[in-house]
């Protein structure tokens, strides 16, 4: 039996996020989206395509006119330009029109570079996301953002197009190796911290069961993490305010992303860049020490960093410069007033950032102390 969230937009229904046990009632969704004289084209990177993209595609066949696969190298190095003109070209070739759509079946990446071209190609061409890993249905498939690197700058080049249907596989999750799994909590763990107390106690109180990736757990903690992000998308679709909120973690983050040149998960420098910010929010008074390190220690037992090696803080501060969270020459930095209590702080300094790095920061000398 298949849960469902409505996305509203200006008061209208958007977009359903639909919870699934499996692939079999995606023929479903599709015939309420009137697919059957459209061509589809499933997007999507060469490992899962490995796994499932004769499964989807057998099944999207069922449900439209033409369906064609256009598939890409798996890794986040693929997620550019290059790519994106690749399947203009495979589009062009393959004659289709406004009225047609693409499929993302996959991660963030593909979520994210599928989007992007479906709000570019022809001016806008209708897409769905069929998110397979955990960050990418807790978070990346949600909210209409979309966007591909430029120059090794995370999704410096992007646009807002909403997807039509988000198709969320449950089993999909029992596939993924356990780093790209525990990546997806720290979007989770993000959504409980800047807005639901109540969620991220509940996180606690059920880490055994997550770990196990217990299905119904599961299932309940995606269902919770999803509210918290469609709530704040549906006030703030464009990110005009309270939709940065949902960028906690995300500057020093990104600049770590991008100093390892991307050889931490994006989840995993979400976790790094979080417990940052919470540092910041201990200095600037915001959390007591005890809030700071229980949010810190939290991402331990899902096997995420908390410290990271081999950078140069300075760098990575310098690196912020270049997040396009940047308003002028001020940061939008988002901190913690309490668990489940974010806000929005312009006055965080590069001392300030500088300070957290460090704090993250183990270096060889910590090593032989």
């Amino acid at each position: 039996m298949s849960q469902r969230l409505q996305v509203m937009m200006n008061r209208k229904p958007c977009y359903d996020i639909v919870f699934a046990p499996n692939f079999e009632s995606l023929q479903e969704e599709l015939a309420l989206l009137e697919t059957a004289e459209k061509k589809l084209c499933i997007v999507t990177d060469s490992k899962v395509d490995s796994i499932y993209g004769e499964a989807v595609l057998s099944l999207i066949q069922r449900s439209c006119a033409k369906t064609v696969k256009f598939v890409f190298e798996n890794g986040e190095e693929n997620k550019n330009l290059d790519t994106v003109k690749k399947l203009y070209q495979f589009l062009i070739e393959e004659k289709f029109d406004r009225k047609d759509m693409l499929v993302a079946l996959g991660g963030g990446v593909v979520g994210d570079l599928t989007g992007f071209a479906a709000a570019t190609f022809l001016r806008g061409i209708d897409f769905i996301q069929i998110p397979t890993t955990l960050l990418a249905q807790a978070d990346s498939s949600i909210g209409g953002k979309t966007g591909v690197d430029f120059d090794g700058y995370k999704n410096m080049v992007g646009a807002f197009k909403m997807p039509r249907l988000v198709y969320m596989n449950l089993s999909t999750l029992q596939t993924l190796d356990e780093r790209q799994y525990y990546a997806g909590f720290a979007e989770i763990m993000k959504h409980g911290l800047i807005r639901d107390a109540i969620f991220y106690e509940w996180l606690l109180e059920n880490m055994y069961e997550i770990c196990e990736r217990d299905l119904n757990i599961v299932e309940e903690m995606l269902v919770r993490s999803c509210t918290v992000k469609k709530m704040i998308v549906e006030k703030d679709p464009t990110e005009q305010g309270d939709r940065a909120l949902l960028n906690l973690g995300h500057t020093i983050g990104h600049a770590i992303e991008k100093a390892k040149n991307f050889e931490l998960l994006h989840g995993e420098c979400v976790a790094l860049g979080i417990v940052a910010a919470a540092y910041i929010s201990w200095k600037k008074e915001l959390l007591s020490m005890d809030e700071y390190y229980e949010i810190r220690d939290m991402f331990v037992p899902f096997y995420l960093p908390i410290t990271v090696d081999n950078i140069d803080p300075a760098e990575i501060v310098a690196l912020t410069k270049s997040d396009k969270k940047m308003e002028g020459n001020t940061i939008k930095f988002v901190l913690l007033k309490k668990i489940g209590k974010a806000v929005i702080d312009r006055t965080v300094t590069e001392e300030e950032m500088l300070a957290a790095v460090n704090e993250i920061y183990f270096s060889e000398e910590d090593a032989y102390e």
